[in-house]
């Protein structure tokens, strides 16, 4: 290795510094000492001629890319602003699973590591959480609540996180799609803040009829990963609409390619990368350092059976326990052939470095912490249901799900036993009536996207209890254990 690259997660302020010698690394005036410390380890371990500490100036960005390009490891795209597309190896594109590695001695620095290091808030690991994507989101007489989200890959993130309400009178404001670091503030107020500088969004299946935000914000200044590419020096990936006439494509592999060839002309999981400030939507507190305050945390993943539309957890504990047992069908990023349901709590099983059960066990902590706690509301969602005999989806999904948001939005001001929501086996599910269905027409079975079948749930319990028990073990903290139990019982003939 001729050069270590280190990628500091960037937000307003760019670090100034450019290459240095190996030897003269402990003198960067930039680099916090723990970081320099972790990056003199992997010099030891990696023995670079240089390293060099990306600072995200323009000037710096438009030397990587002529040299990128130099090279023929980027390719200028004449269609657009500042556009590249990059091609990789196959075996290499955006992140996978089997390649996400986290570097540390002890499996429980990791936490402790990425927040004295990396960010540059003064974040107490004792009362900090991590999810997803975060948004702000308006109702028709200006009251605004945030969000904060957690959904595996490929799993509707961004779209959630820049929708187009098809709600008259809503708005949706993005703060991040990716990443949501968040603590409580002085007043017990859980606050979160995206500690990104741009987006890293799933190209297939982004188009202007799904995320007409999210194609605004990669028109210009933005990289292109393993997609499909235009003879007029466009890109391409399935789910836009098809080429003009005459304009000829090339595949993520650079070959010949035609629109309704057998093979796929992007890779599934082929991205694009852009600056968050150009989002037309972004929140403008998106860069606030003490953050925003969050009512609501959406736990959801794809359930093409058996999981309810939206349902709110009884309480903190049953929502921790929600969290827990999310369960996902797989994505192109977990490299699983096969449409493959698998365990994904918190969407964070590929970045587990340390004790999933003491993972559990902060969260549950928030509930006795010291002073008073204003703790959100949690819910999960499934979009994703579909109707057993055809395969179609029952909910449109997209902009429609702000539909979803008005109720999860109504239910934080109200208490569990308003008449705006019904006990169910798995949590506090909408009454009838009370998500809004004004314009979606007839063809919408509320009751098949709202049906609890006991068999289903019963193997879903079976399934959780083995995951538990294989891998968390005597970890497993006795709260979260009662949680199952107790859904066990109400599965029960």
């Amino acid at each position: 290795m001729s050069c270590l690259l280190l990628g500091v997660l960037r937000r307003r302020n760019a670090i100034s510094t450019a290459s240095v010698g190996v030897r003269s690394l402990a003198s960067i005036p930039s680099l916090p000492p723990s970081v320099a410390e972790f990056v003199s380890g992997a010099v030891t371990e990696c023995k670079p001629t240089k390293v060099h500490v990306v600072t995200g100036t323009p000037e710096e960005t438009a030397d990587i890319l002529a040299n990128l390009e130099k090279e023929g490891m980027v390719k200028k795209l004449s269609k657009y602003e500042n556009c590249w597309l990059a091609r990789t190896d196959p075996k290499d594109v955006a992140r996978v699973e089997s390649k996400t590695v986290i570097v540390t001695k002890d499996q429980r620095d990791t936490i402790t590591l990425l927040e004295s290091s990396f960010v540059k808030h003064n974040v107490d690991r004792r009362h900090c959480f991590f999810l997803h994507q975060i948004l702000g989101i308006t109702n028709p007489q200006g009251v605004k609540r945030y969000i904060a989200a957690a959904f595996p890959s490929a799993c509707g993130k961004t779209n959630l996180a820049m929708m187009k309400p098809a709600l008259p009178g809503w708005t949706v404001e993005c703060v991040g799609d990716d990443i949501a670091w968040m603590k409580f503030d002085s007043q017990g107020k859980l606050r979160a803040i995206n500690p990104e500088n741009g987006f890293f969004g799933v190209a297939p299946g982004t188009s202007l009829k799904t995320n007409p935000h999210a194609m605004a914000t990669i028109s210009r200044n933005t990289v292109f990963t393993n997609v499909g590419e235009t003879s007029d020096g466009g890109v391409w990936w399935e789910g836009l609409e098809p080429p003009a006439p005459g304009i000829k494509l090339s595949d993520w592999h650079g070959k010949s390619w035609k629109y309704g060839d057998s093979t796929l002309c992007a890779h599934p999981n082929s991205r694009f990368c852009a600056p968050a400030g150009q989002c037309p939507i972004i929140d403008p507190l998106w860069e606030s350092d003490e953050g925003v305050p969050i009512d609501a945390i959406v736990f959801g993943g794809r359930r093409p059976e058996g999981v309810p539309l939206v349902y709110e957890s009884f309480n903190w504990r049953h929502g921790v326990f929600v969290g827990a047992a999310m369960r996902s069908e797989s994505t192109a990023a977990a490299e699983h052939k096969g449409k493959v349901i698998m365990h994904d709590p918190f969407a964070m099983r590929p970045f587990f470095g340390y004790n999933f059960g003491d993972y559990l066990a902060h969260w549950l902590s928030m509930e006795t912490r010291k002073g008073q706690t204003q703790l959100p509301k949690i819910f999960h969602v499934n979009w994703f249901r579909k109707d057993q005999k055809t395969g179609s989806f029952l909910w449109p999904g997209f902009g429609e799900n702000a539909r979803v948001l008005e109720w999860i939005f109504k239910r934080c001001g109200r208490t569990s036993e308003d008449e705006a929501a019904t006990k169910s086996i798995v949590g506090w599910i909408p009454q009838n009536g009370a998500i809004n269905t004004e314009g979606l027409g007839g063809n919408i079975d509320m009751g098949a996207l709202f049906d609890l079948p006991k068999p289903f749930w019963q193997k879903e319990t079976q399934e959780l209890r083995t995951y538990f028990t294989q891998q968390v073990g005597a970890d497993l903290p006795a709260q979260v254990e009662g949680e199952l139990r107790a859904l066990e019982e109400r599965v029960r003939d």
